[in-house]
């Protein structure tokens, strides 16, 4: 495990990992679920949305433009790459149209401890929240690739945020707070560092010594947004989903009244019941 990232051979992961490859030199990195079998789940933008969102954290597969239900016909390595429901950004690839032309693998770390998560110097690498088994993280992965994981958003509901979704079966609650995503902390902390920061350049004559204090203070400020110690989050069974986006959505437009408090099954990985908003 480095500093940066934890990079693995393909014969080092197994079903159930939450894997990623970094784009354009290092300047992100996009993740999804392998499910087994040199496939991977994973969330992308639509290609045919028009957005003014900048194209970050997501990929276009190098095998279908996959916008339908209709399969690769570019890709050999499995029958089903490329493979899509209408107006779903969830997409299932080969492992090798999942990693592109650079093709490097790496996993993301769950577990981590605070000191680890704290030397890290790029975020979407870990987290210390803990994993939910193997099982339940393929069957939240199929599951939406099947019904969609809502609308693509670049700081709130990115492929990170998806992946990190499957493995944990944690949510957001605040429909205006920063999702999940390690690396949309990191683009956020990186200036709130720096402007936290700033006041002591009257009581620092030394740069090193500013450095090492933005650099303190952009470390924590990633792992404050972290979901393993964030209090804003809260499990939801993804058979619930739907009607937890469509709560949240309802709320976005003044509708409460259609909302009350309900008791919500979880699985059996979950923890015990949580009232949470939810849509009749």
């Amino acid at each position: 495990m480095g500093l940066l990232t934890h990079k693995v051979e393909r014969s080092g992961i197994a079903s159930g990992d939450h894997i990623y490859t970094w784009r354009t030199v290092f300047a992100y990195s996009h993740h999804g679920i392998y499910v087994g079998g040199s496939k991977v789940v994973h969330f992308m933008r639509d290609q045919n949305a028009v957005s003014g969102d900048p194209i970050l954290f997501s990929a276009p597969l190098n095998c279908s433009s996959a916008s339908s239900t209709n399969v690769s016909s570019t890709c050999t390595n499995i029958p089903d790459c490329g493979f899509q429901q209408k107006e779903s950004g969830v997409v299932l690839s080969c492992l090798d149209c999942f990693l592109g032309e650079e093709g490097l693998l790496y996993r993301y770390d769950y577990g981590a401890s605070p000191s680890v998560f704290l030397t890290k110097l790029r975020g979407g690498t870990c987290t210390t929240a803990q994993s939910d088994p193997p099982e339940a993280v393929i069957h939240r992965a199929m599951y939406l690739l099947q019904n969609g994981f809502g609308s693509y958003d670049v700081f709130k509901n990115n492929c990170e945020d998806f992946a990190l979704y499957c493995k944990t079966g944690l949510l957001v609650l605040d429909q205006g707070a920063l999702g999940r995503s390690g690396q949309a902390a990191s683009v956020i902390g990186v200036p709130l560092a720096a402007i936290a920061s700033s006041p002591l350049k009257l009581f620092m004559t030394s740069p090193a010594g500013l450095v090492v204090a933005t650099a303190g203070m952009y470390c924590l400020t990633r792992y404050a947004t972290d979901i393993g110690v964030r209090t804003d989050v809260t499990r939801v069974k993804v058979e619930e989903l739907t009607s937890f986006h469509n709560c949240k959505s309802s709320k976005k437009r003044k509708n409460e009244n259609h909302c009350d408090i309900r008791e919500v099954t979880l699985n059996q990985t979950d923890t015990p019941a949580k009232k949470r908003r939810r849509c009749d």
